[in-house]
């Protein structure tokens, strides 16, 4: 038998049995975190759907190759592959859209080849940016994002260019 599978029921029997042991009601604890939840979704959906419909937008309307064509010496120059340049427009945006470009430049290229090695290591080392400040941000109320954005896109880039780098260093790319 694997154990593994009864590690999550475990845990949860586990805090239910905690809080009943220190008097907390747990149903009515899970009920109104279940109605916090709802409400901060519903003030923070408007933002993400208005971020995905940006998303699928730009990829239909092909500005998505426009820009990674003008780019592509500057990426050469930093080690990336022009090939992921799609990649780095939409993962701090969109999570699924990232990997659905990763999974395309893998079928092209293959798993093993350079472009696909490094969209694997780009897509696991940097964050959908604009997505998550939108979710943590919109939970919390704030409205000025001040620094966060470009200090968070800057990591972005970096998390890009060290996957690049990564790559060429540890699996021998060219």
């Amino acid at each position: 038998m694997d154990y593994s599978t009864l590690l999550v029921p475990l845990l949860l029997a586990f805090v239910a049995l905690f809080g009943m042991g220190k008097g907390v009601n747990v149903y009515d604890a899970i009920s109104k975190g279940a109605e916090e939840g709802l409400a901060i979704l519903i003030r923070i959906l408007p933002a993400l759907v208005g971020l995905m419909t940006a998303v699928y937008m730009l990829r239909a309307s092909g500005a998505m190759d426009l820009f990674g064509e003008l780019l592509a010496p500057l990426l050469d120059r930093l080690g990336i592959p022009p090939e992921t340049a799609a990649m780095l427009f939409i993962r701090p945006v969109s999570g699924s859209g990232a990997l659905a470009i990763g999974s395309e430049l893998m079928a092209a290229h293959g798993p093993d080849s350079y472009i696909g090695r490094v969209a694997a290591v780009m897509l696991g080392s940097t964050e959908t940016t604009f997505y998550t400040i939108a979710v943590y941000f919109g939970s919390a109320g704030v409205h000025r994002t001040r620094y966060a954005i470009p200090a968070a896109l800057l990591a972005d880039l970096t998390g890009f260019v060290a996957a690049a780098f990564a790559v060429r260093l540890l699996m021998q790319g060219p």
